[in-house]
């Protein structure tokens, strides 16, 4: 059968945070300023853990170490791969920029960071920053050293259903308003560039900007790069291809009946932004409504699923594998 790891999210207290989570999608958040559920998580930041059948109690990351097998997991020890949280930016990100593999590796001893936004949710005239204008590195550390930041920042407006591809290396931040599904590489690493001048409650200072190590793996001249959606019909839902990179793959489905999800040897990361819907195996059924996160365990049988709602599912690209 096809197993189905039904997770319970990890919730983290962000300054930045609102009550989204809890509104829309049913989390018992700590605090009205909880930012962020990591829904599928092997990080040790914020595992999560699993609620149903032979592993119910332990975390994913567990699973993974302890059968690898269950992840075509041909590598050994290495981290879980992949990520996925939910985001609730009721205030602006920090302006920020995540590092590559290698120098992920050489200073923060992890994984680097390419990430992805779907976006759930957004109030009129919501943005990101995405992106900055300067066309030399030189250009890049006047701009930041001097504060310049309305002659810097590239800024993009924002609507439910839009998609951003977040390679290593961009300047960005979801901006206030905005609700977003994050499928990113396993890391934690943020290098701040700006921050909007705020004061962290809990210290009474301002948060620590990280200037010499954004300065260092931001790509100059900022390239967008924008994958090029692909939609078919898959029974009773319309599929649509979003990113296939090469740490992960992202797909929506919205559904309404039935579909078949084929087996692509390998395991997915799934979760339901809307409706519900219910995963069918050979001996149980798993009903899930928005928020609800799972993963499926690949044994070379298709999966079916039944509903009325949207699920996104994120599968490990050829460099995650």
């Amino acid at each position: 059968m096809t197993e189905v790891l039904v997770l319970k999210a990890d919730l983290h207290e962000k300054m930045w945070g609102g009550t989204a989570l809890r509104d829309l999608y049913g989390f018992d958040i700590p605090s009205d300023h909880t930012g962020e559920a990591w829904v599928v998580s092997g990080h040790p930041n914020g595992p999560t853990r699993i609620q149903n059948g032979r592993f119910q109690g332990m975390t994913l990351v567990e699973v993974w170490r302890q059968h690898p097998e269950l992840f075509q997991n041909r590598h050994g020890v290495r981290p879980f791969p992949l990520l996925v949280k939910i985001l609730d930016a009721h205030e602006n990100l920090s302006v920020q920029v995540h590092p590559g593999n290698a120098y992920a590796a050489a200073h923060a001893h992890e994984l680097g960071k390419t990430e992805s936004w779907y976006i759930l949710a957004a109030e009129p005239d919501a943005q990101i920053y995405f992106g900055h204008n300067a066309q030399t590195r030189a250009e890049f550390s006047r701009l930041v050293d001097q504060r310049d930041w309305a002659d810097l920042l590239r800024t993009v407006p924002v609507h439910a259903g839009d998609f951003f591809y977040v390679p290593a290396g961009t300047l960005h931040a979801l901006g206030a308003g905005v609700v977003a599904l994050e499928i990113q590489q396993s890391s934690d690493t943020t290098y701040r560039v700006y921050d909007f001048d705020r004061i962290d409650q809990t210290t009474g200072f301002r948060r620590q900007l990280d200037l010499l190590d954004a300065k260092a793996v931001t790509q100059v001249p900022f390239t967008p790069v924008t994958p090029t959606p692909e939609t078919v019909q898959i029974g009773d839902a319309t599929r649509t291809t979003l990113v296939q990179a090469e740490y992960f793959e992202v797909q929506d489905y919205h559904l309404d009946g039935m579909c078949t999800l084929a087996s692509i040897d390998s395991y997915q990361l799934g979760v339901v932004v809307a409706g519900k819907v219910t995963i069918q195996s050979s001996t149980a059924s798993y009903s899930f409504t928005p928020g609800m996160s799972f993963v499926l365990l690949d044994d070379g049988r298709d999966c079916t699923v039944t509903g009325t709602g949207e699920f996104v599912l994120a599968a490990p690209g050829p460099a995650a594998k």
